[in-house]
């Protein structure tokens, strides 16, 4: 099996995976954080072994000051949409689906949010970002590890998505996903550094968490 073959299939292998847990399986977090964990970060090591070249921890100090900006700039524009689209929109169903589905509530929702900001979104950009283009465009086309990446980023939310959201809601944030996807392999690109996105997807999962204690009451 090629390398692309070897990326291709642990990707499209941990997303199954996910989707099957979110949509039928339905755990509680701490159960589906550790399938996660060993899907998305010891699944990887074991198939890729040697010909993982885990070059993309780098970073470059001087794009820091960007990068925190266009996550503030993110994390406004979330928290705006939010605001806006709020009142129009019924959410109930969030806080009640993520009670029912991860048995997540007021009392664990920080630590929860905590574990969200600072560690799912660096397993998720090592997972979609580092070994889903950074080293797919090292054997494949840019273009393709473009939109694959982005892709499989977007569809990895579908499941976790569904019973939380109605239809419509899900598929605008589908395609705010994909759009996301390219504009966080982007970054990497410049970079080849899975830190740099990371930064900005902390800032987009803080904005996410910040609505999450809104709806739950805690601020």
């Amino acid at each position: 099996m090629s390398k692309k073959s070897k990326i291709i299939f642990v990707i499209a292998l941990g997303c199954i995976v996910m989707a099957l847990t979110d949509g039928i399986w339905q755990p509680g977090y701490a159960m589906k954080s550790a399938v996660k964990i060993f899907f998305f970060l010891a699944m990887p090591v074991i198939i890729l072994r040697k010909e993982q070249i885990s070059k993309f921890f780098g970073f470059k100090k001087k794009t820091l000051p960007k990068l925190i900006a266009l996550g503030l700039g993110i994390y406004v524009f979330i928290l705006a949409a939010y605001f806006v689209l709020g009142p129009y929109f019924d959410f109930s169903s969030v806080v009640g689906g993520l009670q029912d589905q991860l048995g997540v509530n007021a009392g664990n929702f920080i630590y929860v949010a905590t574990y969200i900001s600072l560690i799912n979104s660096l397993l998720e950009e090592y997972f979609f970002r580092g070994i889903a283009f950074i080293e797919l465009k090292r054997c494949t086309s840019r273009r393709f590890a473009y939109a694959f990446s982005a892709l499989m980023f977007a569809l990895y939310h579908v499941a976790m998505l569904i019973g939380l959201f109605d239809w419509y809601l899900i598929i605008l944030m589908l395609v705010a996903l994909v759009v996301g996807g390219f504009i966080f392999n982007y970054i990497n690109e410049k970079e080849e550094s899975i830190l740099a996105s990371w930064t900005v997807h902390l800032f987009a999962n803080l904005a996410i968490n910040t609505v999450g204690l809104l709806l739950f009451g805690i601020l």
